[in-house]
């Protein structure tokens, strides 16, 4: 008898046993299902604050420009810059010059003239400081200070005879009479005339047009002109093949003017954004050199109805430093919006309408929100109008107003969401 209720006793405590184990094994998979919950859907909290939300995309472009080639005939002795790269000219402003024949002959020679120069001026100030001229500044010194105590005319004149006769001896000795001043001036006559071959002997290039001076020719000057949109296709603009951010090389024969009015840019785009534009829409461009400039859509050229858009953009600001780039990575930002910035992550959809949950000192409340602008990580939101909020027709335990630094929460668990019922 014993035996068999030791038995019964050892099968109750197995069962109890056996039932716990099956309660913890529930328990565990419960908290590891809900930390695995958390960790993909963490409950943190943010602070709604004013904002900006942007709509952007980074889009490859080729620059298309009103550009006119400049050149002369005398190609073969090489150009001087005299207007810098990327600076801008009038009409008839010399921009650059051809040299002259022999130019770097006759250059040669004018430093040979200034080495001479040099020595020969040097010359003449020692003579213009030797003793005998400083005797004669004293003379002529003094023949000066006995003028106003002479009261003779005639001894006047003599005095008058004497200075310049005293002037006349030290030009002799020291200016253009003496034998190192002849020379010196030789010297300098001769130089003017080297100068004046090479000013004569060179081809001056003058703006015909006004605009920024470029000496970067790429051969695409007539191609890729303002003429005709309607020719930049995708198709067109994939097979210029042009490498991203590449330098057009320098020209040492020719140059060009940029119209600095205007200028536009082509760029193939599949989004959303673009497929819904419309000519003579606004957009902004963000430059390689992160400058910001407004534009225009002035055409779209499309081909099918899903398919990407060819943007052709205008624009009037920072065309200077585009001057050596044919093609150019930009960002487009096609709208953006201040106001109440808050991440998608904090907003879900219940019947169509979106709501927040609102965190204060550990009880929560659903509220309203409207979406106003919506980027792919945040949304400008504002509070629905009384008039609005009436056809809606709510129920009472929702709030209909977020204010700033009010407490949200992020990613709220399916349950939370679920509770708004």
């Amino acid at each position: 008898m014993k035996k068999t209720n030791t038995e019964k006793k050892k099968k109750i405590n197995k069962f109890k046993f056996f039932c716990l184990l099956v309660v913890f094994v529930f328990l565990a998979a419960y908290v590891m299902f809900e930390i695995i919950g958390l960790m993909r859907n963490p409950s943190n909290t943010v602070i709604v604050k004013e904002g900006t939300v942007t709509k952007e995309e980074t889009v490859t472009g080729v620059i298309i420009r009103d550009e006119t080639i400049v050149q002369g005939k005398n190609l073969k002795n090489g150009m001087q810059h005299i207007v810098d790269e990327g600076d801008k000219v009038a009409v008839g402003d010399p921009i650059f010059r051809y040299l002259s024949n022999d130019e770097s002959q006759t250059k040669q020679k004018i430093t040979e003239l200034d080495n001479k120069i040099s020595v020969a001026i040097s010359e003449n100030n020692q003579i213009l400081y030797s003793s005998s001229t400083k005797l004669i500044d004293s003379q002529i010194l003094d023949k000066i200070k006995e003028l106003p105590e002479i009261n003779s005319v005639q001894i006047l004149k003599e005095n008058k005879r004497n200075v310049s006769s005293l002037i006349l001896k030290k030009a002799k000795l020291a200016g253009d009479l003496s034998p190192t001043g002849s020379t010196l001036k030789q010297l300098i006559n001769e130089r003017s005339k080297l100068e004046k071959q090479i000013t004569d002997g060179a081809e001056y290039i003058k703006a015909e047009k006004s605009g920024i001076v470029s000496y970067r020719i790429d051969g695409f000057e007539d191609k890729l002109n303002d003429d005709d949109f309607s020719k930049y296709t995708k198709d067109y603009i994939k097979k210029l093949n042009f490498k991203v951010g590449d330098i057009v090389p320098v020209n040492n024969e020719k140059g060009k003017i940029i119209n600095n009015f205007k200028c536009y840019i082509g760029v193939i785009s599949k989004s959303q954004e673009a497929k819904n534009a419309k000519e003579g829409q606004k957009i902004s461009i963000v430059l390689p050199n992160a400058q910001m400039v407004k534009g225009k859509i002035v055409r779209i050229n499309r081909e099918g109805n899903n398919s990407e858009v060819v943007l052709i953009i205008e624009f009037e600001e920072g065309i200077e430093s585009l001057s050596i780039y044919r093609s150019i990575r930009v960002d487009l930002v096609w709208w953006d919006k201040v106001g109440n910035k808050v991440p998608n992550s904090a907003i879900f959809d219940v019947n169509g309408l979106s709501y927040v949950i609102r965190s204060n000192n550990g009880y929560n409340d659903y509220v309203l929100v409207k979406v106003l602008k919506k980027s792919d990580e945040y949304s400008i939101v504002s509070n629905y109008s009384l008039v609005e909020l009436k056809e809606l027709n709510l129920k009472q335990n929702i709030s209909t107003s977020l204010l700033l630094y009010d407490e949200i929460v992020l990613n709220p668990s399916q349950s939370m969401k679920n509770a708004i019922n």
